[in-house]
């Protein structure tokens, strides 16, 4: 029960697996990081970032929180942020959100957990400013859809106006901003045409993305 062997023993399996095709990989992980990506996505254990684009370790750089939310008050989120744009020097932001998602759902249902209801506030937040469009559609389901996809939208306007985004661009770092959707049913990851590379491109692809 302590030792959760279970999970010791598929370690030893997975490495294996790795030296197996590659005996230098781990020696080769422990003296640098590159990654070109850094992927900002839901906590959920059904959504496993590096498996979902098969990238192995190194290549892709993550934050993880409830309902993929970027927020400037949160430091974690920030400080992840600034490390994978200023030290790793990505050139990809990916905020990837999901349909299904557990966290977007209670926000929509204002549904009472304890204290990540104060998170999901944010989600809340978006879904009161697209209170029209989401009304408009028909079914809960395509309204939740929706809301996880504007979500995702919402979060990437979110990155792009950071002050480490910002300054980035101002210093001519080549850095694009993307919002994916990733649907559970079928594995498969959806583009919500929201790529932004530069501050002049914020309000029309905003704008273009919101419209669908």
């Amino acid at each position: 029960m302590r030792l959760l062997k279970q999970l010791f023993d598929s370690n030893r399996a997975w490495a294996a697996e790795i030296l197996g095709r590659d005996p230098e990989f781990f020696s080769k992980l422990t003296r640098q990081q590159s990654p070109q990506y850094l992927w900002i996505g839901c906590a959920d254990s059904r959504v496993p970032a590096n498996e979902i684009v098969n990238l192995l370790p190194g290549e892709l750089f993550v934050h993880r929180n409830v309902a993929n939310v970027v927020v400037h008050s949160d430091l974690n989120c920030l400080s992840v942020l600034q490390y994978a744009v200023d030290v790793l020097k990505v050139r990809h932001v990916i905020v990837c959100g999901h349909y299904g998602c557990g966290g977007v759902q209670a926000a929509m249902r204002d549904s009472r957990y304890g204290l990540i209801d104060n998170w999901l506030r944010h989600v809340q937040d978006v879904m009161q400013e697209h209170q029209k469009q989401i009304a408009s559609l028909d079914g809960e389901t395509k309204r939740f859809d929706r809301l996880c996809e504007l979500n995702v939208i919402e979060q990437v306007l979110n990155v792009c106006r950071t002050t480490i985004v910002q300054d980035a661009w101002a210093r001519g770092a080549p850095l694009a901003v993307h919002g994916w959707i990733y649907a559970i049913s079928d594995g498969l990851l959806r583009d919500l045409s929201v790529c932004v590379t530069g501050p002049g491109e914020i309000a029309a692809a905003y704008e273009r993305a919101v419209k669908g």
